[in-house]
């Protein structure tokens, strides 16, 4: 009678103990697949070093990585700092002060109004006279025994280049440079923020 119980009973076990393998298996199958998932998405997602003195971000693993990509960065927080907020006001208001008469010395000198050694209209000359020969740190050794009139020619050494001169009322002439008239006019009216804005918007000495 227990044998027969037991024949009966054999499949039963079987097949239980077979599901549950698979049941197993399942489940191993789905956590050994879940890891596969993760780490191929891993190796496929760029990797970015932080720079040193000596190496370069790298993309990527190995020594020959390609396409090399920076993180990018974000300054929106200097707008938030009162001290750069406070610069680029002045920064706008002496760039409002200034253009009219550097836009107009740039037009005196590059745009065809002018023949080269022909005097400035009156209206030019008065502003140049009043806006801009002043404040030329050697303006009284320009002006010598006395100013007679503006004109526009070529400089005596760089000949592709013109400049306005100062022509003394002995006949002898005299070339200065608009832009150290202004650069001396925004030392004078803005001295705590005049090298500031001399260093980023007059980026080459005049002569």
């Amino acid at each position: 009678m227990t044998s027969l119980l037991l024949l009966r009973t054999l499949p039963l076990l079987r097949n239980g103990f077979l599901n549950h393998r698979h049941q197993v298996g399942i489940v191993a199958g789905g956590i050994l697949s879940h890891r596969r998932r993760l780490l191929c998405s891993l190796a496929d997602r760029p990797q970015f070093y932080e720079n040193n003195d000596s190496d370069s971000p790298v993309e990527g693993s190995g020594a020959a990585a390609m396409n090399v990509t920076s993180p990018v960065v974000d300054n929106s927080w200097r707008y938030e700092d009162p001290d750069y907020r406070k610069w680029k006001n002045l920064e706008a208001e002496i760039l409002r002060d200034i253009e009219p008469i550097s836009l107009l010395a740039k037009e005196i000198l590059h745009s065809d109004r002018y023949l080269d050694g022909e005097r400035l209209d009156f209206e030019d000359e008065k502003i140049v006279m009043e806006k801009l020969l002043p404040y030329h740190p050697y303006s009284k050794d320009k002006i010598g025994c006395g100013l007679d009139f503006i004109m526009v020619d070529r400089h005596p050494q760089f000949r592709h280049s013109r400049c306005l001169f100062v022509v003394r009322t002995d006949g002898g002439w005299i070339d200065f440079s608009y832009q150290k008239c202004l650069r001396a006019y925004v030392r004078d009216k803005y001295p705590s923020h005049a090298e500031r804005f001399i260093r980023e918007h007059f980026k080459r000495a005049s002569s």
